[in-house]
This record gives C-alpha cells, sequence and structure tokens, in this order.
C-alpha cells in the first residue's frame, strides 16, 4: 500500500473525523442543548475520550501497517486469534457508511435544487422533505447512487491516488466555501447572536441530559471505533509527528463544527426563527431562509449543501477502506475485489434503507416498530461503535505493552503528556464510552 504524504494524512483524518456529523448534527445538537455551554462541554468531552481514543488507534495501526483485525492479531501478547475477532468493529463503518450514503444523496439533491425548488417557508419546506423520502424512490435512488458510486471511485484509485487526492482537492475547497460563506454571514445582524449563542458560555442551560448529549456527539464525531484512523496510520511514512498531526486534526475537526454552526445559526437569527428545531435544521429550516435572498440566498444554499456533499463523500470513504483494507490482506486478493465486495455490501443495505423510508415498502422493511433505516443506524451508532471504542481503550491501555507505546510517542509528545494521555485512556475513556453505551441501549 502507498504510503501518505504528511499533508495527505492529517487532510484524510480531517476528511475522515469532518463529516455530516458536524455539518448537520453538531448544528442541531447544540441549537437542541443551550448553545454555548454544550459547545464548553463538547470540546472537553472531545479532549478527554475522542483523542484519547484517536492516539490509541493511531499508535496500533502506525505499528503494524495492518488492517483492524491484524493489528491486534499482532500486538496481542496471548490469545492472538481471539483478539483478531476485535477487527468486527470495521463491519460498523460498513454499515453507516449504507445509510450516510443515502443522507449524502439528499445533500446532493439539495444542492442541485438550490437554483429552482428552494421552499419559501417551513410548512412547504417540511412538505417537501417528507414528500422526497418518503414517496419519491426514484429520485432518491438516483441520489444515493451518485453519491455511492463517486465515493467507490475514490477508492478504486487507492491511497495515495484516491483517497489522499481527493482529500487534497476537497477539503481545502471546503475550507474556502465555508469561510466565504462565514464572512458573508459576519456582514448580517444575526451573527453577533450566533456569536453570543455558540462561544459565550451559559452555565445555567446545562442539564444532565445536555452533557450526555454532548458526550456521545464527541465520540461520534471523533471517527473513532470503526479502524478508520487506525487503517490510515498503516500507510502512514516514517517522518509524519504522530503528536501534532492529531492535534491539527482535532483542530480543524472542532473549528469547522464551529464555523458551521456559526453560519447557520447567523442565518436562524437573521430571519428570527428558534435556534432549537432539531433534525429538520438543514434539510427544512435552512432552505426557507437561503429562499427569502434570492438569487443571493439560492448561491448561498448551493455553495453550503456543495460543502456538506463534500464533507460527506471523505468520510464515507473512510467508514469503507478499513474492510476493504482487511479483504484485501485477510484473503491475499487485489484491491478493485475487495472493493467489489464491499461496494455489494453497502449498496444493497443502502437501497434497503431508500426504501424502508418509502411508504409503499415501509411496513415490509420495519422490524420490532424500527424500520431498517433505523436499525442501521441503531445498531452501529448505539451499541458497536461505542463498544468498538471500549475495546481500543481496553486493549491499548491494559494489555498492549507500556513500552512499545513509548517509543511510538514519546519522541513527539515527550514523558508528561504520554502519561496523561495513558491515564486518561486506561481510567477515563472507557467510563465515558461505556455511559455512551449504556445510554444508547436505555
Amino acid at each position: 500500500m502507498n504510503h501518505f504524504s504528511k499533508i495527505g494524512f492529517i487532510l484524510s483524518i480531517v476528511g475522515a473525523a469532518i463529516g455530516l456529523g458536524n455539518a448537520w448534527k453538531f448544528p442541531y445538537m447544540v441549537g437542541a442543548n443551550g448553545g454555548s455551554a454544550f459547545v464548553l462541554v463538547y470540546l472537553v468531552f472531545a479532549i478527554v475520550v475522542g483523542l484519547s481514543i484517536f492516539y490509541a488507534e493511531m499508535a496500533m495501526g502506525k505499528l503494524t501497517a495492518k488492517n483492524p483485525a491484524h493489528a491486534f492479531y499482532e500486538l496481542a501478547p496471548n490469545h492472538k486469534k481471539a483478539w483478531k475477532f476485535s477487527g468486527i468493529m470495521m463491519i460498523t463503518g460498513v454499515f453507516v457508511a449504507s445509510f450516510y450514503t443515502l443522507i449524502i444523496g439528499w445533500v446532493i439533491h439539495y444542492t442541485f435544487i438550490s437554483f429552482s425548488e428552494l421552499p419559501s417557508n417551513l410548512a412547504s419546506s417540511g412538505k417537501y422533505f417528507e414528500n422526497f423520502t418518503s414517496k419519491e424512490a426514484l429520485k432518491q435512488i438516483f441520489y444515493f447512487s451518485l453519491a455511492f458510486f463517486t465515493y467507490f471511485l475514490v477508492l478504486a484509485k487507492g491511497v495515495k491516488l484516491g483517497i489522499e487526492r481527493i482529500n487534497l482537492i476537497l477539503i481545502p475547497t471546503l475550507f474556502l466555501m465555508l469561510f466565504l460563506m462565514l464572512g458573508y454571514s459576519m456582514s448580517l445582524e444575526g451573527f453577533n447572536k450566533a456569536l453570543e449563542f455558540l462561544l459565550v458560555p451559559d452555565l445555567s442551560k446545562l442539564n444532565y441530559e445536555s452533557v450526555l448529549n454532548a458526550l456521545g456527539l464527541a465520540f461520534f464525531t471523533m471517527c473513532v471505533g470503526i479502524g478508520a484512523i487506525m487503517t490510515y496510520s498503516a500507510s502512514l511514512g516514517n517522518d509524519t509527528n504522530l503528536f501534532t498531526s492529531s492535534l491539527y486534526v482535532v483542530a480543524l475537526n472542532i473549528t469547522i463544527s464551529i464555523v458551521i454552526g456559526l453560519i447557520i445559526f447567523t442565518f436562524v437569527f437573521e430571519f428570527g426563527e428558534k435556534p432549537s428545531q432539531g433534525v429538520g435544521l438543514a434539510f427544512i429550516s435552512l432552505p426557507t431562509l437561503f429562499a427569502k435572498l434570492g438569487i443571493l440566498g439560492q448561491s448561498l444554499s448551493f455553495i453550503f449543501f456543495l460543502a456538506l456533499s463534500f464533507a460527506g463523500l471523505t468520510s464515507a470513504v473512510s467508514m469503507v477502506e478499513p474492510f476493504i483494507f482487511f479483504i484485501q490482506q485477510e484473503f491475499k486478493t487485489s484491491r478493485i475485489k475487495a472493493i467489489c465486495v464491499v461496494g455489494s455490501v453497502v449498496y444493497v443495505l443502502g437501497f434497503l434503507c431508500t426504501l424502508s423510508n418509502i411508504s409503499e415498502f415501509k411496513d415490509a422493511l420495519t422490524f420490532l416498530n424500527k424500520g431498517f433505516f433505523d436499525w442501521l443506524d441503531f445498531l452501529s451508532s448505539n451499541i458497536m461503535l461505542p463498544l468498538g471504542g471500549i475495546v481500543i481503550c481496553v486493549f491499548v491501555g491494559y494489555f498492549m505493552k507500556v513500552e512499545i507505546l513509548k517509543k511510538v510517542f514519546l519522541p513527539y509528545m515527550g514523558e508528561i503528556v504520554f502519561k496523561i494521555w495513558y491515564f486518561l485512556l486506561k481510567f477515563v475513556a472507557p467510563i465515558f464510552v461505556i455511559v455512551v453505551l449504556i445510554r444508547g441501549l436505555i
């Protein structure tokens, strides 16, 4: 496998971490949980929990240059075959990619309609989104397929010519588009309210539920627990500073979340809407706000949803790469054959997710009061993803030899920082991730 360049690795990991979680889930959760105080708690958890597991995954990939299953096998001091089964976390990425690709398709659809069909009020916008997701099967399948084939063509090019190259193009473009929109947002009266809502903490708005929401969001937006960081680190050259590279990734990840939040809430406050509008914020509320600005709003809508498409596609690539890498190494097969296997699974599952939202097929794809889409989301997000994080914490913190970890990190982070990280990994992060798991199950 070709190695990432230093900048290619950073931007690819940023592309993995920055996805629809930042662009869609972060803003509506901030709005629903009181704003700035929620952001502050999210930042703490992102560093304490997300970054701790991030380093653990990075160490496993760097030390072995193997896929997650083989990394566990090589690094386990005993019971190697049992630990190899921990690589099942790779399936989580395949599950997530299946319904995630459908949502990317929705974003692409809204990108295309920016210049023609933007609804002018919340009622018509809600009805449009409901009709699109529950009745227009062929249109959804088209956009789902477009998203699917786009990022699988990228994967077919490999690490250097595919994953790194697309991130070298899309991530800077994403930053440029978002900061252009941020620049325009700063000229609006709603910007100061958005700034205060996001960045001036009001701890009185915090409660037990919002703290747990911040913990879950921090864990999920760091792209840990599915083996993506491990897989990308396996293709990392020896001249990359692991410590500073990770800090860049976390800083950029958090920055993008804040920037998107500022953009969205500027428009929300500018037109007198409420920030706590839930999951419909991006697909229902924002299009109506853009529509009020006429041709300028249509242009901003196009840029915004195109940026979201880029974020989603780069993240989707990272979700399926671990399993592709595993099939290549486990069965000694070509990358194209591995992609065909994984791609077939993702497409079939995603196709069923699409149909499970369509009125004519909904009942046939509903089990125990949950549709197929909802079951994939529940199993992957609430059970498999936290379990993957817990396994990594336990394995690296309690079974890997600390001397090996010191060889990887001490040249970059020093003794004191290493001890802090190791303590957080062993005693703090696992407890928090267990809380995420229990809450998801309940």
